[in-house]
């Protein structure tokens, strides 16, 4: 089936940040999202609503607008949050993200009373029940549909960057797992969910969906969850890779790390070069180790297998990318990963916030939500 590319101008940016609303109380999830979710307007059909529910009635999505600047999209989303905590605040209920809940049982959640979730939740049983899980989904405008899937496989190459930088669901369940990131492995269990293939041509895509649909995996392409996709109906790349990110500040650097790569990617096919790319086994063992290790993942950098402590990487990686960022107005945003890189990603934050409170999980959530209405402390 031929599927069109939607009109986008380029390295424009589009922001979606799943927040979690619990308990003042008690510090566990709070089905609210309903009676919050009552005082936005929804989106027409091609609109863009600015907050949405989720499939859990604990979730809310904040959703930009089109923006050319990091700074813009960071504007909005802290201008709806406000709203949405100032809504919250009678229901008795906080804001915080994190890719899962340090102790909040998946058992205990309500499903969204929607017809989508509902045959979600029949197909997928007991794996899908568990998606107790929040992330942050970064769109960026591609201006010709040739250059979505060379740029999409440059970008797996950064997909530990991006894991480990967001690392965010070391707790599963009130247990910990030894993971920086829970959520990685658990996304990866639904139906075509994890890494994308590498495709050669855009009409290779347009088979994978053909073949998908023909066998009834997929009732739409936008049902394809892979980590990093093409989204044609919008005209963009969908970066979903990163967990859910416990600060506004973090948003900013990873989304700042994403338009620069994107954009140095396009500039890159608009001289005639190619686009680094690794083999699938190197990026899936990426993957693996990002999830696991974090912050002290020892990387595989490029086809020829060379590796390195992704600490180091990125700290290059921002100077390397500082003209872009110039160019496209986001050097300030890019540099708020050296923040990350001082302080600790959320899991490294969080695992020290629950040593120094005697391993309470009540306590990380109570730091959660600090982050989220007050930012990253400043070092110690």
């Amino acid at each position: 089936m031929a599927i069109e590319f939607g009109t986008s101008q380029r390295s424009t940016l589009g922001l979606e940040w799943e927040l979690a609303l619990v308990d003042r109380a008690s510090g566990d999830l709070s089905p609210t999202a309903p009676e919050i979710l009552e005082h936005f307007e929804h989106a027409e059909e091609d609109g863009i609503a600015q907050v949405t529910g989720e499939l859990l009635t604990n979730t809310v999505e904040v959703v930009t607008g089109v923006h050319r600047t990091v700074r813009g999209a960071s504007e909005e989303l802290a201008a709806t949050i406000e709203r949405i905590r100032d809504l919250a605040e009678p229901l008795g209920a906080d804001l915080m993200c994190a890719g899962t809940h340090p102790f909040a049982q998946w058992t205990q959640q309500r499903v969204t009373d929607k017809e989508r979730y509902a045959t979600l939740i029949d197909r997928t049983q007991w794996w899908g029940r568990q998606m107790l899980i929040w992330g942050v989904h970064m769109h960026v405008g591609i201006e010709d549909r040739d250059k979505v899937l060379p740029i999409l496989n440059g970008l797996l190459t950064y997909y530990p960057h991006f894991q480990a930088l967001s690392a965010s669901s070391p707790y599963w369940s009130g247990e910990p797992t030894g993971y920086a990131s829970s959520r990685a492995m658990l996304f990866q269990q639904l139906p075509t969910a994890g890494l994308p293939p590498q495709f050669g041509a855009w009409a290779n895509y347009e088979g994978l969906v053909d073949d998908l649909l023909h066998v009834g995996v997929i009732d739409h392409y936008d049902e394809i969850r892979w980590d990093i996709r093409p989204s044609p109906k919008w005209g963009t790349i969908e970066i979903r890779a990163c967990d859910g990110l416990s600060t506004l500040q973090e948003v900013r650097a990873l989304a700042a790390l994403v338009q620069c790569l994107v954009e140095e990617f396009s500039t890159m096919l608009d001289r005639g070069e190619d686009i680094p790319t690794m083999q699938p086994w190197f990026v899936r063992e990426n993957k693996w180790r990002a999830a696991r290790y974090g912050m002290e993942t020892i990387l595989i950098q490029n086809a020829a297998g060379d590796e390195r402590l992704v600490r180091e990487d990125t700290a290059e990686l921002i100077t390397r990318l500082e003209p872009v960022a110039e160019r496209l107005g986001c050097l300030e945003e890019l540099h708020e990963l050296d923040v990350i890189l001082d302080r600790g990603a959320s899991y490294e934050r969080q695992l020290r916030t629950a040593a120094r409170n005697g391993g309470s999980l009540k306590s990380v959530v109570a730091h959660l939500v600090a982050e989220l209405r007050d930012g990253i402390d400043p070092p110690l």
